[in-house]
């Protein structure tokens, strides 16, 4: 059996709960960060971004849905759909933080992000979160 680390039971990793892991740890980091000075507010929305992205893709897994490893929210969503799973508005709309995935890293890439952006940042990747874990995880 995989240690646990920090409180948190590890899981192998075809198992879409060290999936969700990852994506709670990221959300975690996501919204933890913003006290933190020196922080840049883009890093933390790829945290976000990367919250969502890895709570998708353990639904992905648990449907045994084979994803390439891409940075696209919408069509990391799509795949999810194909699957016969209804997705609801709220969860499609993490299409909107795929740009944190990869451009927002880089400096000049993307104008600064400002408080209103993270703060969406991290209600999308909130929402995708509660969404995987509803369904991979009932009643925890």
């Amino acid at each position: 059996m995989p240690p646990e680390i920090r409180g948190q039971k590890r899981f192998p990793p075809d198992d879409p709960r060290e999936w969700l892991n990852r994506a709670r740890s990221n959300l975690a980091r996501a919204k933890e960060g913003e006290k933190v000075a020196g922080v840049y507010l883009e890093d933390l929305c790829f945290d976000a971004q990367q919250a969502a992205e890895k709570a998708i893709k353990a639904l992905l897994i648990d449907r045994q849905i084979e994803f390439p490893y891409i940075h696209d929210l919408a069509e990391l969503v799509e795949l999810v759909e194909k699957s016969g799973q209804e997705v609801p508005d709220s969860v499609r709309e993490a299409a909107r933080i795929t740009r944190y995935a990869v451009v927002a890293r880089y400096p000049g890439a993307l104008d600064p992000v400002m408080y209103d952006d993270y703060d969406e940042a991290i209600v999308i990747a909130e929402t995708v979160v509660r969404w995987a874990e509803g369904i991979i995880e009932p009643g925890t």
